[in-house]
């Protein structure tokens, strides 16, 4: 049998780990990675148009999955491409490995072609980042990236030049066996006591929760029904916490909307369950705080705290909630579930009003048929930006589907990327980039990757002609908009220019039959909505302080932001109000 070399080894750890695709762009140094992956049967190379995709389809592979995913950059402007993406995955807590290829070990520090110092670049974006100088140090290395990624929930790299790539692998290394899930963290006795005490002396208790109540609302709903408390979320919490819950009252920050505001302000007691929530300004500072979370880190660095609790949420509420006193006074509850109510039907009637015959289309209108029409475990990508507010305010979780964006990093142009990192985990599940005309734009080149691999994935562009939040942003500044219009073309034309499908939509009353006709169709397709770039958005409670570097507005065409079939659970939650 022939000796192994090193990048054919670094390709076995991989597989053990759990690694089944490589996402990249192919080059000089990197080469012999890709060529130790076609021999392997365990692992794809993924061929995508520019680095930058590959980062992002990897973040958004590992945060369906929950599992490790890779791509690799070829050496200087290659892996450089990646950078944007592997932010993105580390500030989502995604599990990925990025291999940066380097140039010949001999000529490292001497200004040689394409130089760059990979090991340095990324360190801000990763956990650990390092560079293989040997052939000996690679399987340990490799090991240690790969535990950081998955121990941490981030981003390891590991800078690997090409000459080392291709010499022979040592012949006795140490294997250790890899952690390839995460434990559960349970706070200590000190702090459950304490976090007991605080609750059971609050007349009225808040839950604000975020993404890490994932796996958690089992356990969030038994601990609001025994403690009569209102249930708000973050952004990346409304997959995980709005759905079967009769105590949700919407969401707080710039995208907000019901009474989550209210019921964090007016209690006595607020608890943070596993957000890291970034708007301060929409916290209060004159009530009792305390935080859940798994991460550290993230104790008390956006509010002041009078309680900082260690662990997971879901460990934490099955230690927590049979040692609370159960409360009987819903009075705080009931008064804000009906100002939610209240605070939605308001809103509501601000696009419906002829909205099936309005053009340019109102782009709620399109979100509420997506919502209406997509299967009940799509997954949607959704780009930074006005899209963030769609797919806030109308896309409805119910538990098996799924919303990934670039909630904490705000790029632009991840929907695309992330699809297609999503589409290659399962074929057969449906997978809807919510995409507007700008971020589509900037990485359109990958909408040939879709048709490459076939991948079914369907994209929803929001076509406004205009970098959208960007207007709004200059709006409040008191500027006038500039540098903010796209000259678009027919992108439904393109689509079927590049092999996929393509359908133009400008009237309301085409929207819902094309959308019918591009998800039945079993290949990649691209529905071109023409949406009314006047349409904006505000949040319910604004203060100067809120608004400062980004979008509210008070234009010609203010929409308060319609809500979708929230509407309909916030009416049927009001149901379980006592009557006077």
């Amino acid at each position: 049998m022939a000796k192994q070399n090193v990048a054919e080894q670094c390709v076995d750890i991989l597989v053990r780990a759990g690694v089944q695709r490589l996402y990249g762009v192919v080059g000089d140094s990197l080469n012999p990675v890709v060529d130790a992956v076609r021999r392997h049967d365990g692992i794809e190379w993924i061929h995508v148009r520019h680095e930058e995709t590959a980062a992002f389809a990897a973040g958004a592979e590992a945060q369906i999955t929950g599992r490790l995913a890779a791509c690799a950059g070829s050496s200087g402007p290659g892996s450089l491409h990646l950078i944007n993406g592997l932010y993105d995955a580390h500030r989502s807590m995604a599990p990925v490995l990025a291999i940066a290829s380097h140039i010949p070990s001999g000529e490292i520090g001497l200004g040689y072609f394409q130089e760059t110092h990979p090991d340095q670049l990324f360190r801000e974006c990763s956990h650990y980042s390092e560079l293989i100088s040997n052939a000996r140090q690679m399987p340990r290395l490799l090991q240690t990236a790969i535990q950081n990624a998955i121990g941490r929930s981030g981003v390891s790299v590991v800078a690997l030049p090409g000459d080392i790539a291709s010499q022979p692998a040592p012949a006795k290394t140490i294997e250790h066996a890899l952690v390839t899930s995460l434990p559960s963290v349970r706070p200590g006795d000190a702090e459950i006591d304490e976090l007991v005490r605080m609750i059971d002396e609050a007349d009225r208790v808040t839950l604000f929760c975020g993404s890490g109540t994932a796996g958690a609302h089992a356990e969030v709903m038994e601990f609001a029904e025994r403690i009569k408390s209102p249930v708000g979320h973050a952004l990346r919490g409304k997959e995980w916490i709005q759905y079967d819950n009769p105590f949700d009252v919407g969401m707080s920050g710039l995208l907000g909307y019901g009474a989550a505001y209210e019921a964090t302000h007016e209690c006595d007691l607020l608890i943070l369950l596993g957000t890291d929530f970034p708007y301060n300004a929409f916290l209060p500072d004159d009530v009792k705080i305390a935080q859940v979370d798994v991460r550290p880190e993230h104790l008390g660095r956006r509010s002041k705290l009078d309680l900082a609790v260690w662990g997971d949420v879901r460990e934490t509420l099955r230690c927590l909630t049979p040692l609370v006193r159960a409360k009987s006074d819903r009075r705080f509850l009931d008064k804000m579930l009906k100002k939610h109510a209240d605070a939605l039907e308001g809103v509501v009637k601000a696009y419906t009003r002829k909205v099936e015959k309005h053009v340019p289309i109102h782009p709620e209108y399109v979100a509420a048929v997506l919502d209406e029409l997509a299967d009940d475990d799509a997954v949607f990508t959704v780009d930074t930006g006005m899209c963030n507010v769609w797919a806030a305010r109308y896309l409805s979780p119910n538990g098996r589907r799924r919303i990934i964006g670039s909630f904490s990093h705000g790029s632009m142009a991840n929907a695309l990327p992330q699809a297609i990192g999503v589409q290659f985990t399962d074929r057969d599940r449906q997978v809807v980039s919510v995409s507007g005309d700008g971020g589509f734009s900037m990485l359109m080149g990958d909408f040939l990757t879709l048709v490459q691999y076939d991948l079914p994935v369907k994209i929803v562009l929001f076509n406004n002609s205009a970098l959208g939040m960007v207007e709004l942003e200059m709006l409040v500044a008191g500027l006038p908009s500039h540098g903010t219009t796209n000259v678009n073309p027919d992108f439904a034309a393109v689509a079927r220019a590049a092999g996929a499908y393509g359908v133009r939509v400008e009237k309301p009353k085409h929207l819902a039959g094309a959308l019918k006709d591009a998800f039945r169709h079993k290949g990649p397709a691209l529905v071109d909505v023409v949406t009314d770039p006047n349409a904006l958005s505000i949040p319910p409670k604004i203060r100067a302080e809120m608004v400062t570097g980004f979008a509210l507005s008070a234009s010609k065409i203010v929409l308060d932001g319609g809500v979708g079939r929230m509407l309909q659970m916030a009416r049927s939650n009001l149901r379980n109000v006592p009557r006077p």
